[in-house]
């Protein structure tokens, strides 16, 4: 069984309003907000670190454009003001964001990462975790993606382009583990 150190922190990636906008189109993991609750509340709980990662876009037709409600954190998980926001804004975010220098400077050398896309700022996010030496884990069911047209006008189902993300991830960069095991080795640690 895994076993988390008492300092593993969770990164909650891009948990804006704006994810739920319409226009984004079918998703997977109905169910993966809920999965991302409970292990934000099993981290508050056990008082490991929780770090908010908030998308700015630099592009006035996304769902997170500045100034707009699509940049507000959804309700569910709005941070404390214990835990630490980074702002990014480009998929990665350790990309010019101080989050690597935050991470060092408090000894954390261990991520749970979920959030959104998987394909996108979960899977760069998580490639650059796991190439700067954090062990890094991503809780497949508390990510999920959307459906994928590919440069050839295919469409690809959001739980295939989910499938293939976690499958580049598993490769070399991060364990893929589910929410119940995370759940069960932090359960466990507290004991």
């Amino acid at each position: 069984m895994t076993q988390f150190a008492a300092n593993a922190a969770l990164l909650i990636i891009d948990m804006q309003a704006g994810i739920n906008h319409p226009r984004l189109g079918p998703r997977n993991n109905p169910e993966a907000e809920l999965r991302m609750g409970e292990l934000l509340a099993a981290w508050r709980l056990s008082s490991r670190p929780v770090v908010h990662v908030r998308h700015i876009s630099r592009d006035p037709s996304s769902v997170f454009w500045p100034g707009q409600a699509g940049c507000e954190f959804q309700p569910t998980f709005t941070p404390l003001g214990s835990e630490a926001v980074f702002e990014k804004h480009v998929p990665d975010a350790f990309c010019q964001s101080g989050l690597e220098r935050w991470l060092h400077v408090r000894g954390i050398g261990e991520l749970v990462i979920v959030g959104v896309i998987t394909n996108n700022s979960v899977e760069s996010t998580a490639r650059s975790a796991g190439n700067l030496g954090f062990d890094t884990v991503v809780v497949a069911d508390a990510c999920y993606t959307f459906d994928l047209q590919d440069r050839q006008g295919r469409m690809w189902p959001a739980e295939t382009v989910h499938s293939l993300s976690l499958s580049n991830l598993a490769m070399d960069y991060a364990r893929i583990l589910h929410s119940n095991e995370v759940l069960a080795s932090t359960h466990q640690t507290q004991l």
